[in-house]
């Protein structure tokens, strides 16, 4: 996944924000927290382009372990049903959401080390064979992109419902 991770957070936290309208955060900064969690496991490109010299697959640092966001998920998920109401659960919830749902689009054509880290194996649902240069050709051009283009169109879709009918986001 190139693209498709912000969209998905405006598009998971579109429809849980009903949800959480009870902690008193607004739908704007749910949604801005459900797009920054959705991007939050890439933040560690910052450390693999340098601090680690591109050495190793930024997959393996615990930014993209499954279990360290599903842990979290969990800790935000048992804080939100201990203080129902909770501004601040309620913004771990979404944030680790979009986290989770980074991870799981990330394992369609990427690999991911859903074990890590007690197995270094990765796995991905689907591969992207390496055919043309730069590398990143390999993505556009597999079909695993149009799914990437269907979050854009669906997040913008609901966007322009939204705004039409008089609300903002």
């Amino acid at each position: 996944m190139i693209i498709g991770h912000g969209p998905s957070g405006y598009i998971a936290t579109h429809y849980l924000s009903k949800r959480f309208a009870a902690s008193g955060v607004g739908r704007m900064a749910l949604l801005a927290f459900g797009i920054i969690g959705a991007l939050a496991p890439d933040l560690d490109m910052f450390y693999f382009h340098l601090v680690d010299g591109r050495q190793h697959h930024h997959h393996t640092y615990f930014s993209h372990w499954p279990v360290f966001w599903f842990a979290v998920l969990l800790v935000a998920l048992a804080w939100q049903w201990l203080q129902r109401g909770s501004r601040y659960a309620a913004i771990c919830v979404i944030f680790c959401l979009g986290g989770v749902l980074h991870i799981l689009l990330d394992s369609i054509v990427g690999d991911i080390w859903w074990l890590a880290p007690w197995v270094d194996r990765p796995y991905a649902l689907f591969t992207v064979p390496a055919l043309y240069q730069p590398w990143w050709l390999n993505f556009l051009l597999h079909w695993s992109f149009a799914l990437e283009l269907a979050l854009w169109i669906w997040a913008m879709l609901l966007y322009r419902r939204r705004a039409s009918a008089g609300g903002a986001g």
